[in-house]
């Protein structure tokens, strides 16, 4: 092992921060969300977006990154669509653009946009993101689907 090189216990710390919204993407570097800050979806199938933003601190710039992201039931158990489970992934590495200072952590931005997701009205799900196979507790986003409400019981309408 080389030792100029910082054990991977020493590196700084990613940061994450993620929101729930009806939709998101990315342009320019930058993200847009529509309808950020989603808890509470459904019951009927709606689209979901899942905005990330990655602070990647200096010391760990130009390294590249694999990234997952699982959506859990409210057991912590993947989501499955015909017998997979339901993961999205991919890779980044942030790059120190010219004329930044020394020191500045970086941005990286994500956006995975899902037309309807196999969720059951009345259950919690998270979406759980990991980085290098690692993760935390600050990476997941928590949503409850509504419960589909009840039809009043009772004698139909009389026809008029």
């Amino acid at each position: 092992m080389d030792p100029t090189v910082p054990a991977p216990a020493s590196l700084p710390t990613l940061r994450v921060t993620m929101l729930l919204a009806d939709s998101a993407q990315v342009a320019d570097r930058k993200l847009y969300v529509l309808g950020g800050g989603l808890s509470v979806i459904g019951p009927r199938p709606q689209p979901m977006g899942v905005a990330i933003r990655i602070e990647v601190p200096w010391d760990r710039a130009n390294t590249p990154h694999q990234w997952r992201l699982d959506l859990l039931d409210e057991d912590g158990h993947p989501v499955m669509i015909n017998e997979q489970p339901l993961v999205v992934h991919g890779r980044f590495e942030a790059g120190r653009p010219a004329g930044l200072q020394a020191g500045t952590p970086l941005s990286v931005p994500l956006a995975i946009t899902f037309p309807s997701l196999p969720v059951t009205p009345g259950r919690s799900y998270a979406w759980q993101l990991s980085i290098d196979d690692s993760t935390h507790l600050d990476w997941r986003q928590r949503f409850h689907v509504r419960e589909t409400p009840q039809r009043p019981m009772g004698p139909p309408p009389s026809p008029s």
